[in-house]
Protein backbone atom coordinates (compact mmCIF):
# COMPACT_ATOMS: atom_id res chain seq x y z
CA UNK A 1 0.00 0.00 0.00
CA UNK A 2 1.37 3.64 -0.89
CA UNK A 3 2.83 5.45 1.70
CA UNK A 4 0.73 7.89 4.12
CA UNK A 5 -2.65 6.29 2.60
CA UNK A 6 -5.45 6.30 5.11
CA UNK A 7 -5.18 2.39 5.18
CA UNK A 8 -2.10 3.21 7.02
CA UNK A 9 -3.10 5.48 9.35
CA UNK A 10 -6.43 3.21 10.30
CA UNK A 11 -3.39 0.39 10.68
CA UNK A 12 -1.56 2.84 13.53
CA UNK A 13 -4.60 3.51 15.16
CA UNK A 14 -5.16 0.20 15.70
CA UNK A 15 -2.04 -0.81 17.02
CA UNK A 16 -1.81 2.05 19.57
CA UNK A 17 -5.31 1.09 20.95
CA UNK A 18 -4.16 -0.42 24.07
CA UNK A 19 -1.35 2.08 24.47
CA UNK A 20 -3.97 3.11 28.04
CA UNK A 21 -4.93 -0.10 29.11
CA UNK A 22 -2.26 -0.33 32.06
CA UNK A 23 -2.51 3.67 33.10
CA UNK A 24 -4.50 5.43 35.63
CA UNK A 25 -3.88 8.62 34.84
CA UNK A 26 -5.88 9.97 31.14
CA UNK A 27 -4.06 9.79 28.10
CA UNK A 28 -4.89 11.21 25.01
CA UNK A 29 -3.89 10.46 21.24
CA UNK A 30 -3.57 12.01 18.08
CA UNK A 31 -2.32 10.70 15.66
CA UNK A 32 1.62 9.66 16.81
CA UNK A 33 1.18 12.58 19.25
CA UNK A 34 0.48 11.28 22.88
CA UNK A 35 -0.24 13.58 26.26
CA UNK A 36 -0.39 11.72 29.65
CA UNK A 37 -1.99 14.37 32.22
CA UNK A 38 -2.98 14.06 36.18
CA UNK A 39 -3.10 16.19 39.11
CA UNK A 40 -0.42 15.64 41.29
CA UNK A 41 -0.86 17.03 44.84
CA UNK A 42 1.28 15.32 46.46
CA UNK A 43 4.36 13.40 46.33
CA UNK A 44 1.81 9.70 46.34
CA UNK A 45 0.65 11.52 42.70
CA UNK A 46 4.03 12.13 41.76
CA UNK A 47 4.10 8.18 41.79
CA UNK A 48 1.48 7.38 40.31
CA UNK A 49 1.83 9.55 37.16
CA UNK A 50 6.04 8.28 37.80
CA UNK A 51 4.63 4.79 37.14
CA UNK A 52 2.24 5.43 34.26
CA UNK A 53 5.54 7.43 31.92
CA UNK A 54 7.67 4.20 32.95
CA UNK A 55 4.38 1.88 31.27
CA UNK A 56 4.39 4.00 28.16
CA UNK A 57 8.13 3.20 28.17
CA UNK A 58 7.68 -0.39 28.57
CA UNK A 59 4.87 -0.41 25.73
CA UNK A 60 7.41 1.75 23.33
CA UNK A 61 10.38 -1.37 24.02
CA UNK A 62 7.77 -4.21 23.64
CA UNK A 63 6.16 -3.11 20.06
CA UNK A 64 9.77 -1.15 19.30
CA UNK A 65 8.68 1.91 19.15
CA UNK A 66 10.83 4.13 21.07
CA UNK A 67 9.47 8.07 21.62
CA UNK A 68 11.14 10.56 19.22
CA UNK A 69 14.52 12.58 21.28
CA UNK A 70 12.85 16.08 21.80
CA UNK A 71 9.31 14.92 22.45
CA UNK A 72 6.90 16.31 25.43
CA UNK A 73 7.52 12.94 27.13
CA UNK A 74 10.98 13.58 26.96
CA UNK A 75 10.70 17.16 29.07
CA UNK A 76 7.95 15.48 31.32
CA UNK A 77 10.18 13.17 32.18
CA UNK A 78 13.01 15.51 32.99
CA UNK A 79 10.91 17.75 35.08
CA UNK A 80 9.49 14.78 37.43
CA UNK A 81 13.30 13.44 37.75
CA UNK A 82 14.30 16.88 38.87
CA UNK A 83 11.33 17.39 40.96
CA UNK A 84 12.72 16.16 44.24
CA UNK A 85 16.30 18.24 43.63
CA UNK A 86 15.36 20.94 46.95
CA UNK A 87 13.91 18.60 49.04
CA UNK A 88 16.99 18.67 51.23
CA UNK A 89 18.13 22.22 50.62
CA UNK A 90 17.71 24.99 53.62
CA UNK A 91 18.06 27.76 51.60
CA UNK A 92 15.74 29.29 48.19
CA UNK A 93 16.37 27.51 44.65
CA UNK A 94 15.01 28.38 41.47
CA UNK A 95 14.73 25.88 39.09
CA UNK A 96 14.64 26.68 35.30
CA UNK A 97 14.65 23.99 32.49
CA UNK A 98 18.38 22.67 33.33
CA UNK A 99 19.35 25.80 35.26
CA UNK A 100 19.75 25.95 38.94
CA UNK A 101 19.95 29.17 41.04
CA UNK A 102 20.65 28.64 44.52
CA UNK A 103 20.51 31.75 46.81
CA UNK A 104 20.84 32.48 50.41
CA UNK A 105 21.66 36.01 52.69
CA UNK A 106 25.11 35.33 54.02
CA UNK A 107 25.77 37.84 57.16
CA UNK A 108 28.17 35.64 58.97
CA UNK A 109 30.25 32.50 58.56
CA UNK A 110 27.50 30.22 60.15
CA UNK A 111 24.98 31.22 57.01
CA UNK A 112 28.31 30.48 54.97
CA UNK A 113 28.37 26.91 56.21
CA UNK A 114 24.41 26.27 55.92
CA UNK A 115 24.91 27.90 52.33
CA UNK A 116 28.04 25.44 51.75
CA UNK A 117 26.02 22.20 52.87
CA UNK A 118 22.99 22.97 50.58
CA UNK A 119 25.78 22.83 47.65
CA UNK A 120 26.88 19.45 48.67
CA UNK A 121 23.55 18.32 49.04
CA UNK A 122 23.19 19.34 45.56
CA UNK A 123 26.61 17.17 44.40
CA UNK A 124 24.92 14.29 46.72
CA UNK A 125 21.82 14.10 44.41
CA UNK A 126 23.86 14.31 40.91
CA UNK A 127 25.97 11.31 42.17
CA UNK A 128 22.87 9.48 43.06
CA UNK A 129 21.09 10.01 39.89
CA UNK A 130 24.05 10.19 37.84
CA UNK A 131 23.41 13.41 36.41
CA UNK A 132 26.83 15.89 37.34
CA UNK A 133 26.88 19.35 37.11
CA UNK A 134 28.94 21.46 34.46
CA UNK A 135 31.38 22.41 37.02
CA UNK A 136 32.92 24.87 33.90
CA UNK A 137 29.41 26.46 33.86
CA UNK A 138 29.02 26.93 37.91
CA UNK A 139 29.80 30.17 39.16
CA UNK A 140 28.84 32.31 42.16
CA UNK A 141 28.04 36.21 42.19
CA UNK A 142 28.10 38.22 45.87
CA UNK A 143 25.67 40.68 45.81
CA UNK A 144 25.75 44.06 48.22
CA UNK A 145 28.70 46.26 49.32
CA UNK A 146 29.67 44.69 53.04
CA UNK A 147 29.49 40.77 51.57
CA UNK A 148 32.15 39.35 52.91
CA UNK A 149 32.73 36.97 49.63
CA UNK A 150 33.21 33.92 51.04
CA UNK A 151 34.50 30.70 49.44
CA UNK A 152 32.47 28.15 47.84
CA UNK A 153 33.07 24.72 46.80
CA UNK A 154 31.26 22.22 44.75
CA UNK A 155 33.04 18.68 44.24
CA UNK A 156 36.15 19.26 45.73
CA UNK A 157 36.45 22.56 43.32
CA UNK A 158 36.38 25.97 43.96
CA UNK A 159 33.80 27.88 42.15
CA UNK A 160 34.02 30.86 40.24
CA UNK A 161 33.37 34.50 41.92
CA UNK A 162 32.16 36.85 38.69
CA UNK A 163 30.88 40.46 39.23
CA UNK A 164 28.29 39.79 36.09
CA UNK A 165 25.94 37.31 35.17
CA UNK A 166 23.38 36.96 31.92
CA UNK A 167 20.05 35.14 33.06
CA UNK A 168 17.09 35.29 31.08
CA UNK A 169 18.22 37.94 28.30
CA UNK A 170 18.71 40.49 31.35
CA UNK A 171 22.75 41.14 32.79
CA UNK A 172 22.61 41.27 36.32
CA UNK A 173 26.02 42.53 38.16
CA UNK A 174 27.09 42.42 41.59
CA UNK A 175 26.14 45.95 42.27
CA UNK A 176 22.31 45.27 41.29
CA UNK A 177 23.02 48.34 38.91
CA UNK A 178 21.10 48.74 35.30
CA UNK A 179 24.00 50.72 33.83
CA UNK A 180 25.45 47.16 32.24
CA UNK A 181 22.16 46.36 31.06
CA UNK A 182 21.15 49.51 28.97
CA UNK A 183 24.47 49.45 27.48
CA UNK A 184 23.78 45.87 26.08
CA UNK A 185 20.25 46.88 24.84
CA UNK A 186 21.66 50.07 23.50
CA UNK A 187 23.89 48.62 21.71
CA UNK A 188 21.67 45.94 20.34
CA UNK A 189 18.66 48.67 19.62
CA UNK A 190 21.20 51.78 17.92
CA UNK A 191 21.59 49.10 15.05
CA UNK A 192 17.87 48.68 13.97
CA UNK A 193 17.88 51.90 12.86
CA UNK A 194 20.72 51.99 10.10
CA UNK A 195 19.17 48.84 9.10
CA UNK A 196 15.84 50.16 8.39
CA UNK A 197 17.50 53.56 7.02
CA UNK A 198 19.50 51.27 4.48
CA UNK A 199 16.67 48.48 3.59
CA UNK A 200 14.07 50.62 3.26
CA UNK A 201 13.27 53.41 0.72
CA UNK A 202 9.36 54.01 1.01
CA UNK A 203 10.10 56.17 4.47
CA UNK A 204 6.46 57.06 5.21
CA UNK A 205 5.48 57.56 9.08
CA UNK A 206 3.03 54.41 9.44
CA UNK A 207 5.57 52.23 7.78
CA UNK A 208 8.58 53.27 10.01
CA UNK A 209 6.66 53.15 13.10
CA UNK A 210 5.38 49.65 12.53
CA UNK A 211 9.22 49.14 12.17
CA UNK A 212 10.08 50.67 15.22
CA UNK A 213 7.53 48.70 16.90
CA UNK A 214 8.42 45.95 15.94
CA UNK A 215 12.26 45.50 15.59
CA UNK A 216 13.48 48.44 18.35
CA UNK A 217 11.34 49.28 20.82
CA UNK A 218 11.02 45.51 21.98
CA UNK A 219 15.04 45.59 22.96
CA UNK A 220 14.50 48.35 25.16
CA UNK A 221 11.62 47.32 26.65
CA UNK A 222 12.34 43.37 27.34
CA UNK A 223 11.42 42.98 31.36
CA UNK A 224 12.28 46.64 31.99
CA UNK A 225 10.39 46.30 35.36
CA UNK A 226 13.36 44.37 36.50
CA UNK A 227 16.32 47.13 35.22
CA UNK A 228 14.37 49.75 34.65
CA UNK A 229 17.29 52.82 34.86
CA UNK A 230 17.86 55.52 37.40
CA UNK A 231 20.23 57.15 36.73
CA UNK A 232 19.99 60.14 34.34
CA UNK A 233 22.74 59.17 32.01
CA UNK A 234 21.13 55.63 31.53
CA UNK A 235 17.83 57.05 30.76
CA UNK A 236 19.48 59.83 28.46
CA UNK A 237 21.10 56.81 26.80
CA UNK A 238 17.81 54.80 26.19
CA UNK A 239 15.98 57.79 24.87
CA UNK A 240 18.50 58.36 22.14
CA UNK A 241 17.51 55.14 20.61
CA UNK A 242 13.87 57.00 19.97
CA UNK A 243 15.29 60.29 19.50
CA UNK A 244 17.74 58.81 16.74
CA UNK A 245 14.48 57.22 14.95
CA UNK A 246 12.69 60.37 14.84
CA UNK A 247 14.60 62.40 13.08
CA UNK A 248 14.59 59.01 10.51
CA UNK A 249 11.06 60.53 9.38
CA UNK A 250 10.63 62.49 6.75
CA UNK A 251 9.63 66.30 7.58
CA UNK A 252 9.99 65.89 11.43
CA UNK A 253 14.29 66.24 11.09
CA UNK A 254 13.98 69.73 12.29
CA UNK A 255 11.14 70.16 14.73
CA UNK A 256 12.13 69.28 18.59
CA UNK A 257 12.36 66.16 20.61
CA UNK A 258 8.84 66.82 21.92
CA UNK A 259 7.08 67.70 19.42
CA UNK A 260 7.84 64.84 16.91
CA UNK A 261 6.79 62.58 19.36
CA UNK A 262 3.59 64.66 19.66
CA UNK A 263 3.14 64.41 15.44
CA UNK A 264 3.60 60.08 15.51
CA UNK A 265 1.68 59.52 18.45
CA UNK A 266 4.86 58.06 20.74
CA UNK A 267 5.56 58.33 24.38
CA UNK A 268 8.85 59.02 25.68
CA UNK A 269 10.42 55.43 27.19
CA UNK A 270 10.23 57.16 30.71
CA UNK A 271 7.07 57.66 30.61
CA UNK A 272 6.34 53.72 28.70
CA UNK A 273 8.62 52.18 31.87
CA UNK A 274 5.94 54.30 34.40
CA UNK A 275 3.56 52.33 32.47
CA UNK A 276 4.78 49.24 32.40
CA UNK A 277 5.53 49.55 36.28
CA UNK A 278 1.49 50.43 36.98
CA UNK A 279 0.34 47.28 34.52
CA UNK A 280 2.49 45.02 36.44
CA UNK A 281 1.79 46.20 39.64
CA UNK A 282 -2.22 46.07 38.80
CA UNK A 283 -1.22 42.29 37.31
CA UNK A 284 0.21 41.35 40.85
CA UNK A 285 -2.86 43.01 42.55
CA UNK A 286 -5.86 41.30 40.34
CA UNK A 287 -3.49 37.46 40.84
CA UNK A 288 -2.76 37.36 36.92
CA UNK A 289 0.94 36.69 37.87
CA UNK A 290 2.92 33.62 39.13
CA UNK A 291 4.35 35.92 41.75
CA UNK A 292 1.89 36.41 44.59
CA UNK A 293 1.29 40.55 45.35
CA UNK A 294 2.69 39.72 49.05
CA UNK A 295 6.13 39.25 47.69
CA UNK A 296 6.58 42.52 46.84
CA UNK A 297 4.09 44.87 48.42
CA UNK A 298 1.76 45.14 51.63
CA UNK A 299 -1.73 46.95 51.15
CA UNK A 300 -2.29 49.80 53.40
CA UNK A 301 -4.33 49.29 56.38
CA UNK A 302 -5.23 53.45 56.46
CA UNK A 303 -8.25 53.58 54.90
CA UNK A 304 -9.81 57.35 55.99
CA UNK A 305 -7.58 59.32 53.15
CA UNK A 306 -8.35 60.14 50.07
CA UNK A 307 -7.90 58.14 46.71
CA UNK A 308 -8.48 54.79 46.04
CA UNK A 309 -8.87 51.21 48.23
CA UNK A 310 -5.53 49.98 46.51
CA UNK A 311 -3.12 51.66 48.32
CA UNK A 312 0.16 50.11 49.12
CA UNK A 313 2.49 50.83 52.19
CA UNK A 314 5.64 52.81 51.45
CA UNK A 315 8.45 51.05 54.01
CA UNK A 316 11.04 53.00 55.22
CA UNK A 317 14.43 53.04 52.94
CA UNK A 318 18.18 54.77 53.51
CA UNK A 319 19.55 53.41 50.38
CA UNK A 320 19.10 55.12 46.82
CA UNK A 321 19.43 52.01 45.36
CA UNK A 322 16.81 50.95 47.46
CA UNK A 323 14.73 53.67 46.17
CA UNK A 324 15.21 52.80 42.37
CA UNK A 325 13.55 48.68 42.83
CA UNK A 326 10.52 48.04 41.71
CA UNK A 327 8.73 47.07 44.75
CA UNK A 328 9.74 50.53 45.71
CA UNK A 329 10.05 53.02 43.14
CA UNK A 330 6.12 52.52 42.04
CA UNK A 331 4.32 52.50 45.23
CA UNK A 332 4.30 56.68 44.64
CA UNK A 333 3.33 56.31 40.97
CA UNK A 334 0.39 54.00 42.18
CA UNK A 335 -1.05 55.11 44.94
CA UNK A 336 -1.82 58.65 43.60
CA UNK A 337 -3.38 57.25 40.14
CA UNK A 338 -7.00 57.75 40.46
CA UNK A 339 -8.15 54.15 39.82
CA UNK A 340 -12.05 53.55 40.51
CA UNK A 341 -12.96 51.24 43.46
CA UNK A 342 -15.12 49.30 40.47
CA UNK A 343 -12.21 48.80 38.37
CA UNK A 344 -10.12 47.88 40.95
CA UNK A 345 -12.61 45.60 42.82
CA UNK A 346 -14.69 44.18 40.24
CA UNK A 347 -12.09 43.73 36.90
CA UNK A 348 -13.54 41.85 34.57
CA UNK A 349 -11.66 38.49 32.40
CA UNK A 350 -10.54 41.15 29.99
CA UNK A 351 -7.02 42.39 30.69
CA UNK A 352 -6.02 46.04 31.51
CA UNK A 353 -5.29 47.86 28.18
CA UNK A 354 -3.54 51.06 28.57
CA UNK A 355 -2.85 54.08 30.72
CA UNK A 356 -3.32 57.16 29.22
CA UNK A 357 -0.96 60.03 29.42
CA UNK A 358 -1.16 63.50 29.47
CA UNK A 359 1.18 65.72 29.67
CA UNK A 360 2.64 65.86 33.27
CA UNK A 361 0.32 64.14 35.24
CA UNK A 362 -1.86 61.08 34.79
CA UNK A 363 -5.16 61.68 34.30
CA UNK A 364 -7.99 60.23 36.46
CA UNK A 365 -9.71 58.46 33.52
CA UNK A 366 -6.67 56.48 32.90
CA UNK A 367 -7.88 53.09 32.96
CA UNK A 368 -9.41 51.79 29.82
CA UNK A 369 -10.41 47.62 29.41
Amino acid sequence: MPQGSVLELILFLIFINDLDSTLINSILKFADDTKLFGRVNTYADRQVLQRDLHCLIQWSEKWHMPHAQGSVLELILFLIFINDLDSTLINSIFKFADDTKLFGRVNTYADRQVLQRDLHCLIQWSEKWHMPFNMAKCIIVHFGSSNKEFEYYMDNQKLAAVKEVKDLGITITGTLKPGTQCQQEYAKASTAPGLIARSISYKSPEVLLKLYKTLVRPHVEYCVSAWSPYYVKDKALMERIQHRFTRMVPGLKSLPYEERLDRLGLWTLQERRNRADLLQVFKLYKGRSTTSFSNFFTTSTVTNTRGHTAKINKPRCHLELRRSFFSYRVIDTWNKRCISTSVLCHFGPYPLRSFYYQGPKWMSSSVLF
